[in-house]
């Protein structure tokens, strides 16, 4: 069986992130989204949210399994048998850094990582971008899913009334 990653810190899920996702699924057997979990970063969502956003924006992809994982990557993917990360390029800056990681990852476990260039469409995108449209009430209805989108609002709203 042919599993990758595609891990990140999907806060919030965003639909490029979904397209990524979503591509790797129709070319791999398997596809693990494992949310990281880093307890030095404070998100605007708990992990538990993340992976529900998650789990909700893929049920349709019978070969996407969630996950999380915290310390190292290539750790998390010795542990879980995957042998290859999947990673999007949204522009030639994340490509050097990106290149990096994806050089350590191999010399430190021999785990490979596949990039994959992300849809024009989506090329602009960034969770902490739509974190702050949202923050402010700009419509993100094209950036992240319904369900992602009515959590912003909530998570906005809660943060407001406080």
């Amino acid at each position: 069986m042919r599993r990758v990653v595609c891990p990140g810190s999907f806060d919030p899920v965003t639909n490029g992130h979904i397209d990524i996702i979503g591509r790797a699924a129709r070319q791999y057997d398997e596809v693990v989204a494992a949310v990281l979990t880093n307890v030095n970063k404070r998100g605007l969502f708990s992990v538990e949210e993340k992976l529900a956003m998650l789990r909700e924006c893929t049920a349709n992809l019978e070969n996407v399994q969630i996950s999380q994982f915290n310390g190292l990557l290539v750790d998390f993917c010795r542990d879980n048998g995957i042998g290859a990360i999947i990673r999007s390029l949204r522009s030639v800056s994340d490509f050097d850094y990106e290149l990096q990681i994806a050089q350590m990852n191999y010399r430190l476990a021999g785990v490979e990582t596949l990039f994959m260039t992300a849809n024009p469409q989506y090329s602009f995108l960034s969770s902490s971008l739509v974190r702050e449209i949202a923050q402010y009430g700009g419509d993100v209805s094209s950036l992240v899913t319904p369900d992602v989108e009515q959590r912003l609002r909530d998570k906005y709203k809660d943060r407001d009334s406080s």
